[in-house]
């Protein structure tokens, strides 16, 4: 018996990365587990390596079921249909992963006083909007069955300054979603719903990687930052979701937990 047998889960951003980590993580607790990404192959652009032809395959393989949904969530409308095919596939949906966004693109500034409205405002809709569309969507089957689990997945940039006024966009979008989790504890806690939110720091994702992160200069400098003295990888993170979707943490709500090896506390 696994700890979330029964249960329907959906991760958004979920066909790479710590998107998928989620997934599967949950799948291995015995949730059925819906993919969404605004492109279900979205492994093939870092080389990351599935161990099937799909992430919806991988999960299938652990033994449960799955429904991959490609929906840019971003658009509150894809957010809701998306939700309604899941209800209508499954009879309900339990948890709900908000992990699609990140700090996407290459802007000519990140500045917080002069950084562009079009950048500005793509960042808030992929990271902000996003997280509140999925929410909203999922809420009235939630509160129709009287329990939910909803965690938001903001980032250790919207818990600090960085000192430079550099990222804004950034930061500002994933600062508005630990804001919004707590408000929307509030409200759906009566009806059995719990709503957290994770703030991973430096983590050894696929898109890091191909990134730089993974470079021996880079980690060296960035592990002399974080007290535990190792950079995240997505495991790390998906522990702390696997915590805040089950009865583990029954009491816990409105709360944003820093999965970062100390680097936003010191």
């Amino acid at each position: 018996m696994g700890k979330l047998d029964g249960q329907i889960a959906l991760v958004t951003g979920a066909a790479r990365g710590l998107g998928r980590a989620y997934a599967l993580h949950l799948a291995q607790l015995g949730a059925d587990v819906v993919v969404n990404d605004i492109d279900l192959d979205a492994a093939e652009e870092y080389d990351e390596e599935l161990t099937a032809e799909t992430v919806m395959e991988e999960i299938e393989n652990l033994g449960r079921r799955s429904l991959g949904i490609q929906a840019d969530v971003a658009r509150r409308n894809e957010a809701f249909e998306m939700t309604d095919e899941i209800v209508d596939t499954f009879g309900q949906i339990d948890i709900l992963v908000n992990n699609a966004g990140g700090a996407l693109g290459k802007p000519k500034s990140t500045m917080a006083s002069d950084s562009e409205e079009e950048y500005y405002q793509y960042l808030m809709d992929i990271n902000l909007s996003s997280t509140i569309f999925c929410c909203q969507a999922v809420s009235p089957p939630m509160k129709k069955s009287g329990y939910g689990r909803i965690v938001n997945i903001s980032s250790q940039a919207g818990l600090w300054s960085g000192g430079t006024g550099g990222g804004m966009p950034y930061k500002v979008a994933k600062a508005g979603v630990v804001q919004y989790t707590r408000i929307l504890a509030a409200e759906l806690g009566p009806y059995g719903i719990n709503v957290n939110c994770t703030a991973p720091g430096w983590i050894l994702s696929s898109r890091a990687i191909a990134g730089g992160r993974g470079r021996t200069e880079s980690r060296q400098s960035l592990e002399a930052q974080i007290p535990l003295r190792r950079l995240g990888m997505p495991e790390d993170c998906a522990k702390v979701v696997e915590f805040l979707v089950t009865d583990l943490s029954d009491y816990v709500t409105g709360q944003c937990i820093p999965v970062c090896g100390g680097f936003v506390g010191f």
